[in-house]
This record gives structure tokens, sequence and C-alpha cells, in this order.
């Protein structure tokens, strides 16, 4: 599988939106050391966004 193959299934997982034909392929064709990291790197990112926009928006109230 492609990388964009695996982030753009990450992505559908952690949206919930994944197909059946796209999961059959990931687990037929990918490898799961790929999908820990790029979930791991997916949820860090995730976390470290919604940090930012929380220290951005407590900025801009004056909290």
């Amino acid at each position: 599988m492609s990388l964009k193959e695996t982030l753009s299934s990450v992505l559908a997982a952690a949206l919930g939106v994944q197909s059946n034909k796209a999961r059959e392929r990931d687990f037929s064709k990918g490898k799961p050391s790929h999908f820990i990291a790029a979930g791991i790197a997916f949820t860090l990112l995730f976390i470290l966004i919604i940090f930012g926009v929380v220290k951005t928006v407590l900025h801009l109230a004056g909290i």
C-alpha cells in the first residue's frame, strides 16, 4: 500500500467512515506497523491542533 492509501485509511477510520472495501484492502495488503505508526502520528497531531485551538481561544478571550 502507498503512503497516501495508508493515511487515507487512517483518517477515514478516525472519522468512522471507512468503507468495507477499503477495510478489506487494508487487512489484505497493509502492514500493521504502518497503520500503528500513522495512527499514533494522527493522534498526536490531533491533540496538538486541539491544544493550539484552545490556547488561541483562551488568549483571545483574555483568560
